[in-house]
């Protein structure tokens, strides 16, 4: 599974980061992301409804931390 860290980034680098990432990865890799911009708990999984990305997990940890973990799909 690849880690993508954007912990420290601030809207939009997180979005914009993450499609980078998931453009030069193949179909069917697992992602997992990792982001302390609060924009991105709703920036994130709205893009990826719209590339037609799933999205397997969300989970926020206690110091406002955001881990993702994704499937990019064929397309």
């Amino acid at each position: 599974m690849d880690t993508l860290d954007l912990r420290g980034l601030r809207c939009p680098l997180p979005l914009l980061r993450l499609k980078q990432g998931l453009h030069q990865r193949a179909a069917g890799v697992e992602l997992t992301v990792y982001t302390s911009d609060t924009g991105a708990r709703r920036d994130i999984p709205a893009f990826l409804r719209q590339a037609g990305h799933e999205l397997l997990a969300m989970s926020e940890s206690a110091d406002g931390e955001t881990c993702f973990v994704i499937r990019k799909q064929p397309g």
